[in-house]
This record gives C-alpha cells, sequence and structure tokens, in this order.
C-alpha cells in the first residue's frame, strides 16, 4: 500500500518516503514514528503508545521520541509555507492531520523472486566494559571508509564489539544490517551461499554465487558482518574485496584473528582490556578505575560472589587481570570461580593447567565455552610446521626476541628463514604479540596461549631437549656482555628487563629434578648481577644459594663461587638482616678475590664489609674496612673505585664522632666527582654517593650549620628518588630523617618516613621497614603522641636487635627512652638509656654519644628526689664529648639543658655565659628549633628581645 499526503509518497513495506519521486533522507526511528502516525492519521497516539511500537522491548525515554519528531518534522518541511503534517495535542499526544490518500502497491523492479528477510541481530550485552571508546570510533571509520575489519585473539571481544557497532548503527542503515557467525560454516566454498541465505535472497544465486551476490548488492545501502572469519578467511577475502571494489553502498564489518589483507580494508587491532599496573598500595577504588577489573567483578558479582573488592585483595585482582592479558573471555571464565573460591582461591588455581577447562555460558557458541575450546580452535587451523612451532615457543615465557627464536626452537640454521616467517605468520594469526621495547622488537605469547602450547608441548619428546637448549641459551646470552669488573658494579641492566622471565624459567628448570643443576650453576652466577640491579633481592639469595649447594668441587675457588658468594652475601644482608654467614660470604668472597688477584670485586666485597660493619654497629671496623678499600682503590687507580672510598670515610669517621674528619672525606670525595667525571660510584649494591650525602648533611647539622645540612639532605633524597633504586632510596630517606628531626622539620620527616616503609614494603626489605617504623616512633614522642610512638619504637627495636641492625640502635634507645620518661615511667626510661650508653661504649665512641649523657641528665632530674649533681656532671660530660666530636649541634642541646638547670638554681651570669658561648658558634639556622630554643632561653636571662642577642 502506498499513503501519498501532499508531495510526500510512503511505502512501509519497502521502508521508503519520496518527495517529488525524489528519497527523502530519514532515520530508521523517525519513519517507523512517522509510519504509525499515518496508519493512524486524524486520531491522537500517547508518547506511550508511539514508544512502546517503535522501541518494542527497549527501554527509552520520550526525550528520545521528541529528538526523532524534531527531525521528521524538519524532514517534512512541517510548519512552511502553511502545511502542516504532525502536531502536538498537549497532555494526549500526537496525531497526524494532513489528508492522506491510499493506493495499491507499485511492482517492484527486482524480479519477484527476490525476498528480503527481516535481519534479527544478536543481542547486545546489557553493559560492555571498556569498549565504548572503541566503538564509537569505529561507528565513525565505518560510516566514511565502508570496509573494517576487528583483528585480535580469540576471546578478545572482536564479536562484542562488533554486535555493539550494528546496534549502534541500525538507524543509520534502516535496520538493513546483516550478522553472519561464519564460526559455523566448515567449508570455503558454503560462505557467498550462506551470505545469500542470510540476506533472504531466494534463488538468486547460480553456477557462480559470487558474481550472482555482487550483482544483487550494487544498489543495496546495507551493513554486512562478517564474524570469525580465520577459519574461511581466503573465500571472505575475495567476497569481501568484490563487495568493496563492485559496489557503492554495501558496508562490510568483519572479525578476525588475522587480517584479509584485502583492498579498502581498514584493519582495527582490538587491543586487551587495560588492568592495573603494578604498584605498591594498590586501593580497590585505584584497581576499579581499570576496565579488566571492572569486567571481572561484574561477571563474579552475577556468579555469586556478594563480597565487595578490598583494599588487601586489589593488588591480587589486579595481578589476575595481567596474568590473563586483558582477555576478555579468560577475565569472565576466572571471574567464574571467584564465588566459590574467592579471589584468592582464584589466583591459586590460575597455577593449575585445569584453568583451560572451566567453562563459561551455556549461550556462547562452543569455541567460546573453554579457553581450552577456544584455543583448540585457533590451533586446528594452522599448518603443522605452523603447530610445531608455536609449541616450541612456549618454552619461552615472556618476551623473547627473533634471535632468540632461532637460537632455541630452530631444528637447525637452515631452518632459519622458514621459521622466521612461520612467527611472523603467527603474529598475524594473533597468537605472538610483536610489541617493541627500548627500540627493540620483542615477541611473546599470551599466558593463556603458552599455558595452552606449553601442555601440548610436555606431551612430546622435544620438551626437555627445548629447556635445555633455551637455559643454555640465556647463558650465553649473558656471558657475552657481563665482566667481573662490572658485575655488582654501575652497569645499567634495564635492557635485560624483558628477558627476565626467561632467566627465572631457565632457573626453575636447571635445578628441577629432570634439569641440569650445573646449567643452573652458571646461569645463577651470570644472571646474579641482573638479579640485583632490578632488587629482585629475594630471587638473587634463593638461586645463588642453590647455585653454591650444587657448586661442583672443580668450580670452588674459581670466578663462579666468587660471584655466587657475592652475590648472597649482598642480597642476604638486604633481606635478611645482619647474621654471621652474611660476613663469612663477604669475607670468604674478599679471600677468593685475592686469590684471584682481582682487585676490582676486592674492592666491592671490602665496600660490602665496609656496610656490613656499620649496619652491626661496629664503626671503629667501619673504619678500617674504609682505609683498606682506600688502599686497593689507589692501587687500581679508578676514579670511581677512590670516589667510594673517600664517601666511604666520610660515613665511617661520622659515626664514630669525628665530624671534622667526616667533612674533610666527604669534601674530598665530592671534589674528586666533580674534576674526574665519577658520579656512579655502585658497590656492593650501594650508590656510595648517596651515603655520602648522607653523612655530609649529619656531620654539617652537627658542625653548627643546620641550613646547609637540610640542603644537603634534600639534594640526597633528589637525587635518590631520581635513580629509583630501592635499596638507594630507603638509604637516602632513613638517615637523612634524623636532620630533619634534629632541625625540627617534622613534615618533612614525615614525608620521608611515609617512603621509606612504601618502598621497603614493596622491595622486601625488612631491615628498612623496621628503620622507617622506628623513625615514625621517634617522630610521634617529638609531637607529643608519646605512647604511639613508644609502641612502634618498641617493635622496631625487636626487629632490628633480631636481624644484627644496630647503626641506629642508640638513637631508637635515645627516643624511647625520652618517650618511656615523658611516660613517667623512669626506670625503664634509665635502663633503655644505660643501654644505648653500652652500646656506644662497645663501638668505642659514637656520633650521638654527646646526646645520650645529656638524655641521662634529664633523668636524673626527673628522680624523686632530683639527682641535681648527678645531672650536672652528667651535662658538663655531654659537653665534654661534644666539644671533642666538634659537634657544635649536640653541645648548644645540652648547654640548653644545663642552662635551664642553672636558672633554677639562680646562677643566671653562669647559664648566659654557656649560651652565649655557643651561640657565638653558629653563623646560620636560627630558625631551627634547638637555635630558637637557645636564643629564646638566653632572651629570658638577659631581659633582652631574641631578634637581639649574638
Amino acid at each position: 500500500m502506498i499513503v501519498s499526503f501532499g508531495p510526500f509518497r510512503l511505502s512501509a513495506a519497502e521502508r521508503s518516503l519520496l518527495r517529488d519521486e525524489e528519497p527523502v533522507a530519514i532515520g530508521g526511528r523517525a519513519l517507523d514514528i512517522l509510519v504509525d502516525l499515518v496508519e493512524h492519521a486524524g486520531e491522537v497516539l500517547s508518547r506511550k503508545q508511539l514508544i512502546e511500537r517503535v522501541w518494542p522491548d527497549v527501554i527509552v525515554e520520550e526525550a528520545s521520541l521528541r529528538v526523532h519528531l524534531f527531525n521528521l518534522r524538519k524532514a517534512l518541511g512541517d510548519g512552511k509555507d502553511g502545511a502542516r503534517y504532525i502536531t502536538n495535542i498537549p497532555g494526549r499526544g500526537y496525531s497526524f492531520v494532513a489528508p492522506v490518500k491510499r493506493s495499491a502497491r507499485r511492482q517492484p523492479a527486482a524480479p519477484v523472486n527476490q525476498e528480503w528477510s527481516p535481519q534479527k541481530l544478536p543481542p547486545q550485552l546489557e553493559r560492555m566494559v571498556g569498549r565504548d571508546g572503541t566503538v564509537a570510533d569505529l561507528c565513525s571509520l565505518l560510516s566514511s571508509r565502508r570496509f573494517v575489519s576487528v583483528v585480535g585473539p580469540g576471546g578478545m571481544g572482536k564479536t562484542t564489539v562488533a554486535v555493539a557497532i550494528a546496534h549502534a548503527l541500525r538507524d543509520e542503515f534502516s535496520n538493513k544490517i546483516y550478522f553472519l557467525d561464519l564460526g559455523s560454516i566448515g567449508d570455503s566454498s558454503l560462505v557467498a551461499g550462506a551470505v545469500a541465505s542470510t540476506l533472504g535472497l531466494i534463488g538468486q544465486t547460480g553456477q557462480d554465487p559470487l558474481r550472482d551476490l555482487v550483482a544483487l548488492l550494487v544498489d543495496k545501502p546495507i551493513l554486512l558482518v562478517f564474524d570469525s572469519c580465520e577459519h574461511v578467511i581466503d573465500a571472505v577475502a575475495e567476497l569481501a574485496e568484490r563487495l568493496f571494489t563492485e559496489t557503492q553502498l554495501v558496508h562490510l564489518l568483519t572479525t578476525s584473528r588475522e587480517a584479509l589483507r584485502v583492498e579498502g580494508e581498514n584493519v582495527h587491532l582490538l587491543r586487551p582490556l587495560e588492568s592495573p599496573m603494578e604498584e605498591a598500595g594498590l586501593t580497590a577504588d585505584q584497581a576499579l578505575a581499570s576496565p579488566a577489573v571492572q569486567l571481572f567483578m561484574e561477571r563474579a558479582a552475577a556468579g555469586g560472589f556478594v563480597t565487595g573488592l578490598s583494599d588487601a585483595d586489589a593488588p591480587i585482582l589486579a595481578a589476575i587481570c595481567r596474568r590473563l592479558d586483558g582477555i576478555a573471555l579468560a577475565i569472565e571464565l576466572a571471574a567464574g570461580r571467584v564465588g566459590v573460591y574467592g579471589i584468592r582461591g582464584t589466583a591459586d588455581l590460575l597455577d593449575n593447567r585445569f584453568k583451560l577447562l572451566w567453562h563459561g555460558r551455556r549461550s556462547a557458541p562452543p569455541r567460546h565455552q573453554t579457553l581450552q575450546a577456544m584455543l583448540d580452535w585457533s590451533y586446528n587451523l594452522l599448518s603443522q610446521y605452523e603447530r610445531t612451532i608455536l609449541l616450541r615457543l612456549s618454552v619461552f615465557v615472556g618476551a623473547f626476541t627473533l634471535e632468540d627464536a632461532l637460537v632455541v626452537a630452530a631444528g637447525n640454521e637452515d631452518d632459519a628463514p622458514k621459521l622466521a616467517d612461520t612467527v611472523a605468520s603467527l603474529v598475524d594469526k594473533s597468537l605472538v604479540r610483536m610489541s617493541e621495547l627500548g627500540g627493540a622488537t620483542y615477541h611473546r605469547l599470551l599466558d593463556t596461549t603458552r599455558a595452552y602450547a606449553a601442555t601440548r608441548l610436555a606431551e612430546t619428546v622435544e620438551k626437555e631437549v627445548l629447556s635445555r637448549r633455551h637455559a643454555l641459551h640465556y647463558i650465553d646470552r649473558l656471558k657475552s656482555d657481563a665482566t667481573s669488573a662490572t658485575a655488582f658494579g654501575s652497569r645499567d641492566v634495564s635492557a635485560y628487563e624483558p628477558h627476565m622471565g626467561n632467566i627465572r624459567a631457565a632457573l626453575v628448570w636447571s635445578f628441577s629434578e629432570l634439569g641440569d643443576s650445573q646449567i643452573g650453576v652458571k646461569l645463577a652466577a651470570e644472571a646474579a648481577p641482573l638479579f640485583l640491579g632490578f632488587s629482585l633481592l629475594g630471587e638473587c639469595e634463593l638461586w645463588c644459594g642453590r647455585g653454591l649447594s650444587a657448586l661442583r668441587e672443580a668450580d670452588c675457588g674459581t670466578i663462579i663461587e666468587l660471584s655466587l658468594q657475592a652475590a648472597l652475601a649482598m642480597s642476604a644482608m638486604f633481606t635478611r638482616g645482619n647474621g654471621d654467614e652474611v660476613r663469612r660470604a663477604i669475607e670468604r668472597g674478599i679471600g677468593l678475590a685475592e686469590a684471584l688477584r682481582d682487585g676490582k670485586y676486592k674492592l666491592h666485597l671490602l665496600a660490602g664489609l665496609n656496610v656490613f660493619l656499620i649496619r652491626i654497629g661496629d664503626f671503629r671496623g667501619a673504619v678500617t674496612s674504609a682505609e683498606r678499600s682506600m688502599l686497593v682503590a689507589r692501587e687500581l687507580g679508578e676514579p670511581p673505585g677512590l670516589v667510594m672510598a673517600e664517601w666511604m670515610l666520610g660515613v665511617a669517621h661520622h659515626l664514630v664522632g669525628n665530624q671534622a674528619a667526616a667533612r674533610l672525606h666527604c669534601e674530598r670525595g665530592l671534589e674528586l666527582e666533580s674534576v674526574s667525571g665519577a658520579t656512579q660510584v655502585d658497590f656492593f649494591g650501594y650508590d656510595h654517593r648517596a651515603r655520602g650525602l648522607v653523612a655530609y648533611a649529619r656531620a654539617l647539622w652537627l658542625l653548627g650549620m643546620p641550613e646547609k645540612a637540610i640542603r644537603t639532605a634534600d639534594m640526597a633524597v633528589k637525587e635518590a628518588m631520581k635513580r629509583r633504586h630501592p635499596v638507594t632510596v630507603c638509604i637516602s630517606l632513613s638517615y637523612t630523617v634524623p636532620v630533619y628531626l634534629w632541625s625540627g622539620d617534622f613534615d618533612r620527616a614525615a614525608e620521608c618516613i611515609e617512603r621509606v616503609l612504601a618502598h621497603a614494603t614493596k622491595y622486601s626489605l625488612a631491615p628498612f621497614h623496621a628503620l622507617g617504623l622506628g623513625l615514625k616512633g621517634e617522630l610521634m614522642v617529638l609531637k607529643g603522641e608519646t605512647k604511639v610512638g613508644v609502641d612502634l619504637l618498641r617493635g622496631a627495636l625487636a626487629t632490628l636487635t633480631a636481624e644484627r641492625h644496630h647503626i641506629l640502635a642508640t638513637t631508637f634507645l635515645r627516643a624511647l627512652a625520652e618517650g618511656t620518661l615523658r611516660c613517667g615511667q623512669i626506670d625503664e626510661a634509665a635502663a633503655m638509656i644505660d643501654r644505648a650508653l653500652g652500646l656506644a661504649e662497645q663501638a668505642g665512641e659514637t656520633y650521638d654519644r654527646p646526646d645520650l649523657l645529656r638524655v641521662r641528665a634529664e633523668i636524673h632530674l626527673a628522680r624523686s628526689p632530683s639527682d641535681v649533681r648527678a645531672a650536672e656532671d652528667t651535662f658538663l660530660q655531654a659537653l665534654f664529648w661534644a666539644n671533642k666530636q666538634n659537634a657544635v649541634g649536640w653541645e648548644l642541646r645540652a648547654a640548653v639543658s644545663l642552662a635551664r638547670l642553672w636558672e633554677k638554681q639562680g646562677q643566671t651570669v653562669r647559664a648566659e655565659d654557656l649560651l652565649g658561648r655557643r651561640l657565638q658558634q653558629f653563623t646560620e639556622g636560627f630558625g631551627t628549633a634547638d637555635v630558637r630554643a637557645a636564643t629564646d632561653l638566653l632572651a629570658k636571662l638577659t631581659g633582652k628581645p631574641a631578634d637581639m642577642q649574638g
């Protein structure tokens, strides 16, 4: 039936609107509204009626109806030149008011047997996660370019995206959108016929169905969606190219695991859903900002998981999503386990090969119901040689180069060209991913693909042969670059980051029952500098320990043992504290270096011994080891070693209380560094410039230059953060905090403390975590939160004592004594300070001995009755030791306490003289806490304003 009104002719059957025999551009929804209104011309249709008729089974707002009515009226020219077609009846709805004339339907120009059946698209997901931007971009690209292929691995969500695009474009194509799932077609010759059948074109295909199909579609404005093309790709490629080049109105959207590679195709590589980056302190809110985690939690909730994501589980879930490579299907299948096993239990299950058999939605195509089925689908499409190479490549864990693949996966050198072509083919088929890292090209199997291929490889005789070849290859790769001279120095190991997964895998195989432990020994020795360089200290300790346990007698006393001993000592010292076994490992290494006449290794190990002695509180021994280091450095004559030795002497002299010598050696180190350009002085895992700057800052404060001390401390922290080396960061932050505390800058101290705790937690640096807690306890005591501070200090001291980490033991005991004194626990405070003084005596002398004596004097005054004479004598001892050490900072602090005592005794002149002479030693730092306290007290004693003192 044709309906005429004004200059318009409307055919509901043909879904066409003509004005003076010319087509009118109108959207599909607007046309539906017009047909419904014209069919009920003269009647009033309510908004609800129109919405129900035009949008059946879809919930829409009235605003959408108003928008389409506005566009419809505009297309009709409603209201222009007196023409009226649609009117709004307030409170009731809309009515078509123009006169209409109905006539018989015109005969179609096409043959009578060309029938177009209505097409029902697959249902769209209620909510699509992380792909809205992709769908919008591809809708625009498809409209302008006509031909788009969505390419990616199985399970990535290609079909979901294609269905969403089709639904989004229904109006634009007036519902002329046809979706064909080619996954059910097993014969390429059936593709053209299947397309014609989907279109509902009956009897129009003869001996050349492709030619007939193109002829039928030559003037049809439709969108064809071909889903899952990879197994019939040649037939689809030919069909798509001809439809694109020989028609003007047909639009094509295909999904495949590889591109069609034909004229007109615009390839969109569908990327994985973004997962959270690995970072310390990841919260649930931060994790849920990523699409991968959103999808996981939505599917988990649908599967019966009623608990929300906690901050504690957020890093675990982020790791799950990263491990699943952001593949939507894999994430959905894993999320389906959470209702039963929880997030942590599901993470454990991922180590089980049966994850490949987890079932998804029953309504999904069979190839998408399990990961096994999905990967079987891809695997079965490969040639026999492609299958062989895919299985061989599963021996790689993480990234590998084409050269790596040629060495490990090729049967012989003659296979290299063929293998290279095959790897490229596997990349095209989305089974191997290719990316650039640091300017180099790397390949990688997705985790699910690698697990599948590894399972199949384990069933072959090649598994152990390939594992051995793989391990030997990485020994050769590391050996070609490493030298004993730089093994534990400032060597840049960043280029090896992509290979760490393979190195770990090779070590696991080597030390397994089926492996070869002697390969493992060599690989552990070669890889040790990398584990240290990346601060993978626990792993370094593990593999070096296993290597030494498996060491053959013939390798004892060789560079292999030296490498393993040194790395084991270094990593163990950072992760487990300062036990006797660490010292034995260092001294064994020094002996090996002397026997091998390897001066560079000896210098590294002496640096390690120096650090060890400082950590256990043997500061005199640290001076001796620093002096030995200077002798070796002079023999070698290399600037980095000389600079390091100066810094080491500066640190050691600061700790024994010789601040003048500490300043001298630190400044020599700075000067030699500047002249020689030796700015990288990394020895035994430490940046000795960072250590030296910290000691220099502390010495400057004690020497009465607090402003310069703070500037130096700031520089030490800034440089360490820029280096991003966890141990260096923790050293710089931990040992500069006292400078800020001594100066009264509690905010900056708090900031540094929190950074220490974060880095120590992230990199499993237990001693530094305890240091951070102790420093936080001292800060709390100073801020008046005494009980919290005391508890933190007790816990930190217990941990550090157990690990024999005594460098700040006297500092924390002094802070604990002050805290317990404020709590009225005088006897405990006395016990703490006596213990601290005992440790200072054992060390020979310590930089903080004057301050320990000051606190002991305060305890004498706190007793009931006060022991004034003992307090005065102890304050005078503190002044004596401070003067002996050139520690002007401690001297002023003790002088303030003694001046207050003398003030109470009426000895104001004596107190005034004491403070005046000490303040004259300061030329800066008048805004710092101790100088302000002294100035204020002197003003009170003299009656002069504080700004007139000195």
